[in-house]
């Protein structure tokens, strides 16, 4: 049984009324959250619901635009890390912050003192093993942190919080990466942490977890906090109902499905045959590799591919663009084998990746919107011939892509780093859609872009599997799958956990899919 906090202890830590924007885009609106000492308080959300800047805030990374922070009745400004650590509040991100090459002591030592004292590693090591054994944890303070399971790498990093003196731990997709049974430990350790009187904020996907481990649960959509469980409510509700409360609140399932079927393209028939086919694929990585991956997409279709990020579906994407080596397994363009073509001649048969990372990756910041547009075709004709540039041809090209995609620059010479977000991502879709696109993997295309900009890539997105193309849509937004997809496929670790038809109870379905309830 959950037990809630006595009315004569204050919270740890409050958050009241706080607010973050980057731009034009709110990232959390007015959010208050109250964390007491013996709770493992929860916080649920898809991606981009406004966790990570909440976390980001409370660990002193990012100051609120608005909203006061209270610690022990106290108002505090987080202005950074250290003043968080010194205030009690220790967070443990979801990758390791441990240099791999160094043991934990030295680990423990790094920013843990004055530079000029060399520090005492045998206390150091007294105190790991005095906490480890206090909270039924043993780790060996020689070991390198680069010879840890990841399980170990997050028990490690929070002794390091608790010989910091944190009183409030901030654990941020602690099990994403974990198997189960590392993740179970977990679980288990933050109920030995919160019995010592400590407060644990626990940022997962997972409603098993939360359900699991919550002693509150508090649920953000689209910057804002819609609501919360406090330990009575999550006594007196069956799992079922507690499942079925939480899935309203994080999906807003009472609105049905995101988007009329007219404005989807036609269901396309199981019989329909595999423009782009992707049979028994593996791709190594050594942290979410890519196991044992069928897919088939029909011409004219849009298939989704849902899941958290980070489950393997930037690897998938390189994979099939040809940026990463596969391990086994076979990659068909309309019944060609193409897995073993270099990325050029993948593109040049038809299949078109438009990648996540406009700036670091789909674009060269200082080269000009001219050039990007051309950038995967460097040194072919007519825009080079015999090794020389055709500015004339290169122009004509640049000013017609601008004039077809609506990109909006000074100039088709003006460095492509000095455009809005919108128009960089029209840049990559005006070099990467045309008439022989075949196959296309869109990863995330409209993350962080304004509205306007939005329901203009979508159109986009539609129109190209209307021409034919078999579109693969990556995205971590639930809305969009639903608007564009004929069919959705959920990713878990690297493997699909469940393929559903967007149709009818289609939001349902993937909801409890990507929460861990459906599987």
């Amino acid at each position: 049984m959950r037990q809630s906090a006595p009315a004569t202890i204050m919270p740890k830590v409050e958050l009241n009324q706080l607010s973050k924007s980057f731009g034009d885009v709110v990232a959390c609106e007015r959010v208050s959250l109250a964390l007491w000492p013996g709770e493992v308080h929860v916080l649920l959300g898809e991606n981009g619901a406004g966790k990570s800047t909440l976390v980001s805030m409370l660990s002193g990374l990012q100051r609120p635009d608005s909203g006061v922070v209270r610690v022990d009745g106290r108002p505090e400004k987080l202005t950074s890390p250290r003043r968080a650590l010194e205030l009690g509040i220790g967070t443990v991100f979801q990758h390791s912050m441990m240099v791999p090459e160094l043991s934990l002591i030295d680990n423990i030592a790094l920013g843990n003192g004055t530079w000029w004292r060399r520090p005492d590693r045998q206390q150091i090591a007294a105190e790991l093993r005095r906490i480890g054994l206090e909270i039924g944890i043993h780790l060996d303070p020689l070991a390198k942190a680069g010879s840890l399971s990841l399980g170990e790498l997050q028990q490690a990093e929070i002794v390091r919080t608790l010989m910091r003196g944190s009183r409030v731990i901030v654990l941020d997709e602690a099990t994403a990466m974990l198997a189960p049974h590392h993740a179970e430990e977990l679980g288990q350790l933050m109920g030995r942490l919160v019995g010592r009187g400590l407060a644990v904020v626990f940022i997962t996907h997972r409603l098993t977890e939360a359900l699991a481990w919550g002693d509150r649960i508090s649920v953000l959509r689209q910057g804002r906090k819609v609501g919360e469980l406090t330990p009575d409510q999550l006594n007196d509700l069956s799992q079922p109902q507690a499942v079925e409360e939480i899935m309203q609140l994080m999906f807003n399932l009472q609105d049905g499905p995101a988007a009329p079927a007219a404005t989807r393209i036609s269901a396309i028939s199981k019989e329909a045959p595999a423009r782009l086919d992707i049979q028994r694929l593996k791709i190594p990585d050594p942290v979410v590799p890519i196991n044992a991956f069928d897919l088939r997409v029909a011409g004219g279709e849009i298939l989704g591919i849902a899941g958290i990020d980070g489950n393997g579906q930037k690897q998938l994407a390189e994979g099939l663009a040809g940026q990463r080596p596969l391990s086994a397994g076979h990659i068909y363009l309309d019944g060609e084998p193409i897995e073993g073509y270099s990325v050029g001649e993948r593109r040049r048969r038809g299949l078109r990746y438009v990648t996540d990372d406009r700036l670091g990756e789909g674009t060269v910041a200082g080269f000009s919107v001219a050039v990007n547009l051309l950038l995967k075709q460097i040194g072919e004709p007519p825009f080079w011939r015999r090794g020389l540039e055709q500015p004339a041809a290169i122009a004509g090209y640049a000013r017609a892509r601008a004039r077809q995609f609506d990109i909006r620059t000074p100039s088709i010479d003006s460095p492509i780093a000095s455009l809005s977000g919108g128009n960089i991502q029209k840049v990559l879709l005006a070099r990467e859609l045309g008439k022989h696109a075949k196959a296309v993997i869109f990863a995330k295309p409209t993350h962080g872009l304004d509205v306007k900009n939005i329901q203009s890539i979508r159109q986009r997105i539609r129109q190209t599997a209307i021409e034919g193309a078999a579109v693969i849509l990556i995205s971590t937004d639930l809305e969009e799958l639903l608007a564009l997809a004929d069919n959705i496929v959920v990713m878990s670790r690297g493997v699909i956990i469940g393929r559903v038809s967007n149709q009818g109870d289609a939001r349902l379905k993937v909801a409890e899919l990507m929460s861990g309830v459906g599987q």
